[in-house]
């Protein structure tokens, strides 16, 4: 009696978590169908699958707006996040080692202060540094998308310094004794050790600046050639025009593709970087 209760109640538990995940993934699902189907029939169909296929969408889609394609919004993306994910990391990681191996005055207090940025919102920070580049003349390029990346992050510093925190200081004290200097440690134990948090960073960065839409709005709506996907998507949806929902959907679903086999590729990295973050060793 007592197994099969367990197992009638293992059935129900994982019928609830079913039908809980297939809730989480049907707008995903919908979205996926929907670039299947005749544009127009899209919004007036009840369930999943199209009432009517239509497999132009896709090169429809990637014809672009005007004379720039969806190469183009790609490209522009791939250039943005990649560039601003090495300065991210690179950057993050040096200052990491700083508060993490460095004896200077002060430490405790700019890290503090460092942590302390996390809590203001990015809409405070938005007007001010608007101004600030475009006193620089950086509005209608990615310069003040990628060149603040190059001075660290604050949250991929804090998940660094704890990652850092927990290698044994005992194999610095032994590279020493080898002849290595503080820089050397940093390259040579630190970093080929901290490569979970590495990768755990790079992947936020990458998916996030993937997905940033607030940045390129401010300073590259003006230029079409150097939309990303994020804003050519916007502009493609437009509610003044007539807008190709299929076309729309198929590009959309194409815009999840990098960042979903990025996160399928390096899962690994990403649960050890996390779940080691802060342990001491």
């Amino acid at each position: 009696m007592v197994t099969r209760h367990n197992k009638i109640w293992s059935v129900v538990k994982h019928a609830i978590v079913l039908g809980f995940g297939f809730i989480m993934v049907y707008p995903l699902l919908w979205m996926l169908m929907s670039s299947f189907e005749v544009s127009d029939q899209i919004f007036h169909r009840a369930g999943l699958v199209p009432s009517q296929w239509d497999f132009t969408n896709y090169p429809t889609g990637w014809a672009g707006i005007g004379r720039w394609t969806f190469t183009r919004f790609f490209g522009n993306s791939f250039a943005y996040a990649l560039v601003s994910t090495f300065g991210a990391v690179l950057s993050s990681s040096v200052i990491a080692y700083s508060f993490s191996r460095g004896n200077y005055p002060g430490r405790k207090i700019l890290f503090a202060i460092m942590l302390g940025t996390l809590l203001l919102p990015g809409q405070v920070l938005m007007v001010p540094q608007y101004l600030w580049f475009h006193s620089l003349g950086w509005v209608g390029t990615y310069l003040p998308l990628v060149v603040p990346a190059f001075f660290g992050g604050a949250f991929f510093i804090f998940l660094m310094t704890n990652f850092m925190n927990a290698i044994p200081r005992e194999l610095d004290e032994s590279a020493k004794i080898d002849g290595c200097s503080f820089y050397g440690i940093y390259a040579k134990i630190i970093i080929p050790l901290s490569v979970p948090s590495l990768v755990t960073a790079g992947l936020f960065s990458f998916i996030w600046r993937w997905d940033d839409f607030m940045g390129p709005l401010l300073y590259v709506q003006g230029n079409p050639r150097l939309f990303p996907v994020t804003l050519a998507l916007r502009v493609f949806a437009d509610p003044t025009t007539v807008t190709d929902w299929g076309a729309f959907f198929a590009m959309s679903v194409l815009s999840l593709v990098p960042a979903v086999l990025i996160f399928i590729f390096f899962q690994r990295y990403l649960v050890e970087g996390i779940s080691t973050t802060g342990l001491k060793g």
